[in-house]
């Protein structure tokens, strides 16, 4: 996973996952990606970078279950490190955290099917107002489901998230947040890329 910002072009070789974090579109071909869309791009120029995250290699496991292994001795628990209680007991694990700015970017591994991760609205490890964030998959398969209530029966909109995929931004102009989960479809790892609005610092 790397940041690329200011280039005029970016050559790529093979497959990658391409985010575009900048106001400006990105071009591929003919194609462009506006602000918080990413797609698979291979063997292809990308032009007009402002700021993007480009993740690498993300298809270069032929066994995920060995991946997913590693994985799992190697990052926490996502209940250890956040100590929210609708994470305890979940398989759910997360890398450090890598902040660039006022971005930070951590790669969750889920786990089990379903993951049951709990409906949430609220980010308390981030209470900062104007807090914005988005997912993008990197292996597996899942869904992103937004409720009106605490109640997954209550569903009313959802994205399926394969490699490549970045649900849509799902926050109000002041930062609200619906309830809403990850769900999985298979284990899957996928990135969380967090956004502090002006003004805020990134927690030391």
């Amino acid at each position: 996973m790397k940041l690329v910002t200011g280039e005029p072009t970016v050559s790529v070789g093979g497959k990658v996952i391409l985010l575009n974090l900048a106001e400006k579109p990105v071009r591929i071909f003919d194609q462009f990606l506006e602000h918080l869309q990413s797609a698979v791009v291979a063997d292809a120029d990308i032009t007009d970078v402002d700021k993007a995250i480009l993740i690498e290699r993300f298809d270069d496991y032929p066994d995920t279950d060995a991946l997913f292994d590693q994985v799992k001795r190697t990052w926490p628990s996502a209940y250890d490190v956040r100590q929210e209680e609708r994470l305890r007991g979940v398989s759910h694990y997360m890398s450090p955290k890598v902040w660039i700015g006022r971005i930070g970017l951590t790669m969750y591994h889920s786990g089990s099917v379903p993951l049951n991760v709990g409906l949430h609205k609220d980010h308390p490890f981030c209470p900062v107002p104007g807090f914005r964030e988005v997912h993008t998959q990197v292996v597996g398969f899942g869904k992103m489901q937004q409720c009106r209530e605490k109640d997954p029966s209550t569903l009313y909109l959802e994205e399926p998230m394969a490699p490549g995929t970045t649900h849509r931004p799902m926050y109000d102009a002041e930062g609200n947040y619906p309830w809403h989960q990850f769900e999985t479809i298979t284990p899957s790892i996928f990135m969380a890329v967090e956004m502090l609005p002006e003004g805020a610092q990134p927690p030391a």
